[in-house]
């Protein structure tokens, strides 16, 4: 018997985004040509007045041991920036609304960190 189809893509994240932010279901992945593989991650992203920005960006910035000097010096390690206003994935606790950025556990925000290089695409929506 032929091998069943595969399913078709169901995700709004295109193929050649390298990371993906769902923000309705709080979850993140990364893919390589539209297959995932790693994730999908939980995640928070940022609060009614800080929301998250929806869009397609590109990696700009990576800090391994990131403080946010607007936040009290709040941690954000494995900061991996994707806008130019200050919006990364970091190490946090997805349990809280974020001022914006989209917080992971720390080894999915290593993981990113690690994987993520400067001008891949980064879709949230």
């Amino acid at each position: 018997a032929p091998a069943p189809a595969p399913a078709p893509r169901t995700s709004p994240c295109p193929a050649d985004a390298k990371a993906c932010v769902d923000l309705t279901n709080q979850k993140s992945w990364l893919q390589n040509n539209g297959q995932i593989y790693y994730g999908p991650v939980q995640i928070s992203s940022g609060r009614v007045g800080q929301e998250t920005p929806k869009g397609t960006f590109y990696v700009n910035r990576k800090v391994k041991d990131e403080i946010s000097y607007e936040f009290n010096n709040a941690p954000m390690l494995f900061a991996t920036y994707f806008t130019y206003n200050g919006i990364a994935f970091h190490e946090g606790d997805p349990a809280y609304l974020s001022h914006g950025c989209v917080r992971m556990h720390r080894e999915d925000a290593q993981r990113y960190f690690n994987e993520l290089n400067i001008d891949d695409k980064v879709v949230v929506y």
